[in-house]
């Protein structure tokens, strides 16, 4: 993806979206996710877009940190559009809508990685899936394997990255010349970043293993306040509002 920022890092900053506990963003993302998906509706899907802007620029989120997707990516968005116009404008209209709700899930999504920490991440989730204790259910493992992912795709991104960046520093040869770098494709560099994915991995297991186990990264004693709670409520009245939006129209 031709972007000059890496769009799945924290964004420094002290303000009141950096401050929220990162469960409350969890439970947003998901509330908000669910609403328009189960609602895909325009008042529904441009209550969210409002709310990730709004978010955005209290977060005080630069435009640089703004992924550019290729070129490719909007003309198969537009592709999309020309071929749902020969089913009437009905079937356009849904299409839209449904393009809108997954640029608005993943901007919501990139916009709590952008403002939490990642070794956040662990903890929220374990307590958010604290319930399911009860059934003896293995929470800390499950938020743990969340948060190293989370963790672990910025870094998958950067050697992917790399890798292709090497491959064109590379010398040039004839396509049929037998030379290695005429041979190299995707699915090598695929290939090489997965080696050096299961490699970054086991050195990441014994750095934990060294610092006391899985279970110090779930346990980190965060918990949700007052402004926690002002937000739950806001975006509680912000997606009725939207549901009724949506029933009266």
């Amino acid at each position: 993806m031709s972007v000059r920022t890496i769009p799945l890092r924290q964004v420094p900053g002290d303000s009141l979206v950096h401050r929220l506990w990162a469960g409350t963003k969890l439970v947003v993302v998901f509330v908000l996710g669910a609403m328009t998906w189960v609602l895909p509706s325009w008042p529904a899907l441009g209550m969210v877009a409002a709310v990730v802007v709004i978010t955005a620029i209290i977060a005080g989120i630069p435009l640089g940190a703004i992924p550019r997707p290729p070129w490719w990516f909007w003309g198969l968005i537009i592709a999309g559009g020309l071929l749902n116009v020969m089913f009437g404008p009905a079937a356009l209209i849904v299409y839209l809508r449904a393009v809108t709700l997954g640029l608005v899930l993943v901007a919501s999504s990139i916009l709590v990685i952008w403002t939490t920490p990642m070794a956040d991440i662990a903890p929220a989730i374990a307590t958010l899936m604290r319930p399911l204790r009860v059934f003896r259910l293995p929470v800390d493992e499950w938020a743990v394997a969340i948060a190293l992912c989370l963790r672990g795709m910025p870094m998958l991104i950067d050697e992917l990255r790399m890798l292709r960046a090497a491959h064109r520093l590379r010398p040039s040869a004839p396509p049929r010349s037998g030379h290695p770098a005429a041979e190299m494709g995707v699915l090598d560099m695929i290939t090489a970043a997965m080696s050096s994915a299961l490699r970054r991995s086991s050195e990441m297991a014994e750095a934990i293993t060294a610092r006391g186990g899985t279970g110090r990264l779930a346990a980190y004693p965060s918990r949700p306040g007052r402004a926690d709670a002002v937000v739950l409520v806001v975006v509680g009245v912000a997606c009725a509002a939207a549901i009724t939006l949506t029933i009266l129209l």
